[in-house]
């Protein structure tokens, strides 16, 4: 069975970093996704905004990751705001007790 892959595309401006994704955030992807999102961390943009309007899919995994970037991001002084977040993504989040751990704008 074919997997849906995660695009991430990443647009820089001087004050932030927006990553577009696109696809599923799971066990196969959501590395990718923390790689992406720390290595832009290390210039510390005051806002790195995830642009979830993409996502289909997000499993334990991708929300565990979410939140750890989420902390990464304050650690490094920097802001991580999710956007364009979907419905189920919502529900989820307010099921696990997890929204409140993130900014969502």
């Amino acid at each position: 069975m074919e997997r849906p892959e995660l695009t991430v595309a990443v647009q820089r401006s001087p004050s932030e970093a927006v990553v577009s994704l696109t696809g599923e955030i799971d066990l196969s992807t959501a590395p990718r996704l923390s790689t992406v999102v720390t290595e832009l961390l290390s210039d510390a943009p005051a806002r790195v905004v995830l642009d979830m309007s993409g996502v289909t899919f997000c499993d334990s995994q991708g929300l565990g990751t979410l939140v750890v970037l989420s902390r990464k991001a304050s650690m490094a002084q920097s802001c991580l705001v999710l956007t364009n977040v979907a419905d189920f993504l919502l529900r989820v989040l307010d099921i696990t007790g997890l929204r409140p751990a993130l900014m969502i704008s």
